[in-house]
């Protein structure tokens, strides 16, 4: 009986390498998801961007500098979240690299409910991907199924990648997502707390089931927000009140949730950012949104809030961006 050799780690063709002197940068914008009732399904990209930049050695060694959110916190080698992404995204693909120097510019607010983890996905994902070989890069669809899995769900991964405003979905065992248009009269405006808030708290008090008039209320609501959104913004009120997770979350977050009462009460169509503790408002317009932010700040001063930040931003319809730098 002829016995058969097993192979051995040496025995194995070594994988093939990505090249050093590659000189990379992505940009990647801060998202804000379910917009109120669009729960685990919508998300919007915003103008605020974190910008990565990957230069490939020979070294064997991974090196990262961090400026801005996190610099203080945030791990300085491989076990940065964008280092660990854009190694599992070429050993993914078949291939090894040899050592990156990854340097990070941190704009997004970490733990706020602004897509900083996603972003930082979306950033090693695609920093990995333009580094391969053309012949084993991953296409938008690739990209988007890579970054959903990595991140758990797609509703801020999606309007990273695409911009704008994107719908999502998983549909048999792959991620999915079209982008909808954006009414250009819509103008974002964030509070942005100085305390954090994980997703796993905040999705931990959500209930197991709901009842079935808040599901069937809640769906008018999210199918009346697209038309908002897209053609009417004078209906963005109606359009973004929320039945399903808002009111289950706002224990983890009283100052948030009170101040969507008191914007909501005035007429602004007021939401949790992602999971919070951010407060969005869509605003109808550049004097729309002048007024609700002069209310923000009315209601932090009556309320002895301070250190939260108020920004007026622009919807980004760019999405992500990858620029290859000659060598």
């Amino acid at each position: 009986m002829q016995v058969k050799q097993a192979h051995t780690a040496r025995d194995a063709a070594p994988a093939p390498r990505v090249a050093p002197g590659q000189d990379i940068t992505v940009s990647v914008p801060a998202t804000s998801a379910n917009l109120g009732p669009g729960f685990d399904s919508l998300g919007m990209a915003v103008s605020l961007f974190d910008t990565v930049r990957v230069r490939t050695t020979d070294t064997g060694r991974i090196s990262v500098r961090v400026r801005g959110e996190g610099a203080d916190t945030l791990p300085t080698d491989g076990t940065h979240l964008v280092a660990r992404t854009i190694v599992d995204t070429i050993e993914n693909a078949g291939c090894g690299i040899g050592g990156f120097e990854l340097e990070c510019e941190n704009v997004i607010p970490h733990g706020r409910g602004l897509g900083s983890s996603a972003s930082a996905i979306v950033s090693g994902v695609l920093a990995g991907n333009a580094l391969l070989p053309a012949a084993v890069q991953l296409d938008p669809a690739g990209l988007l199924h890579a970054c959903s899995v990595l991140e758990g769900h797609p509703d801020n991964v999606a309007p990273a990648l695409s911009g704008g405003l994107a719908v999502s979905w998983e549909e048999e065992g792959r991620f999915r997502s079209v982008t909808a248009q954006v009414h250009p009269d819509i103008v974002p405006v964030v509070a942005v707390p100085a305390t954090e808030l994980s997703t796993e708290s905040a999705r931990g008090l959500l209930p197991q089931a709901v009842p079935h008039r808040d599901a069937a209320a809640n769906s008018g609501r999210a199918a009346l927000l697209m038309h908002a959104m897209a053609a009417d913004p004078s209906l963005l009120l109606a359009g973004t009140e929320d039945f399903l997770h808002q009111s289950y979350r706002a224990p983890a977050m009283q100052p948030s949730a009170a101040l969507i009462r008191t914007l909501r009460a005035a007429g602004f169509a007021a939401v949790v950012s992602g999971a919070g503790p951010t407060v969005m408002v869509l605003a109808a317009g550049a004097d729309q949104a002048a007024a609700a932010a002069v209310l923000i700040d009315r209601h932090l001063a009556a309320q002895a809030l301070e250190n939260w930040r108020v920004l007026r931003l622009g919807v980004d319809r760019d999405g992500a961006r990858v620029v290859v730098h000659q060598r």
